[in-house]
């Protein structure tokens, strides 16, 4: 016992040194850095950011088609719960609509299983999104969401041209990558294996970016009255799922 928690503390103290610039950043933020309890990982705390609280994480995955670690980003927004819009680098989108056909047409299934992520189900369940505007951002990317027009609208503002200087160094076609929103908040993962503060820094204003314009998609749900029809909301019956970010750390 005494050797594992002198393990624990060198690990911690190594981590501190390792992760001096970004505890650095975070306070700069006004935001509290700590490391998960077993030394693997990082979470960032910032309830006052804007457009909304923000918790960054970094550590193992959670997701499958992650393999080492990843980024993770949850900001919180209010928007309207049923808000469902996603949008994902398209070389994964291709590789998990195979893994849901699969899975589809598996003899010994009929559904896709419910603990199965937001991101793959929802290849399944929502409209496909072919008329994006920007061409660049058309080929890099693939988006569906419960409503097309809503979605439509949340890419092809600010946050096109935010995904198309991504493209060019943040987000090379292999690195995996989403971003959605769902449960009144804007969530985003990425592969990372180490963290790199300035890659930290670009995704944090990349998901600004995209709650500022889905707070400003949210806005036209108030304005319009009535859920656009264009689609129908998908998966309301489901109970919820575990959020794509961790629970925070115990201790």
């Amino acid at each position: 016992m005494v050797i594992k928690q002198v393990k624990s503390w060198f690990v911690a103290r190594a981590n501190a040194a390792r992760w001096r610039g970004v505890a650095d950043w975070a306070d700069s933020r006004h935001a509290v850095f700590k490391q998960i309890r077993d030394g693997r990982g990082f979470v960032i705390e910032q309830p006052k950011a804007t457009p909304g609280g923000l918790r960054i994480e970094w550590g193992p995955s959670q997701r499958s088609y992650i393999v080492g670690h990843e980024l993770r980003i949850r900001c919180e927004l209010k928007l309207h719960s049923d808000l469902q819009m996603m949008v994902l680098a398209r070389e994964l989108m291709e590789s998990l609509e195979n893994t849901v056909f699969e899975a589809y047409t598996d003899t010994l299934k009929t559904r896709v299983d419910t603990d199965t992520p937001e991101e793959m189900r929802w290849l399944v369940m929502f409209p496909k999104l072919g008329n994006i505007a920007s061409k660049l951002v058309r080929s890099r990317f693939g988006a569906v969401g419960v409503n097309k027009e809503l979605t439509t609208a949340w890419i092809d503002g600010d946050l096109s041209p935010a995904l198309v200087q991504a493209s060019q160094d943040l987000l090379p076609a292999n690195r995996a990558f989403v971003l959605l929103t769902m449960r009144g908040n804007a969530y985003l993962r990425t592969s990372m294996e180490e963290p790199v503060l300035e890659q930290i820094q670009s995704f944090v204003k990349l998901m600004e970016v995209a709650g500022r314009e889905a707070q400003r998609v949210n806005g036209r749900l108030a304005d319009s009255g009535p859920w656009p029809t264009t689609s129908s909301i998908a998966w309301q019956s489901q109970p919820p799922d575990e959020e794509p970010t961790s629970p925070p750390p115990r201790g």
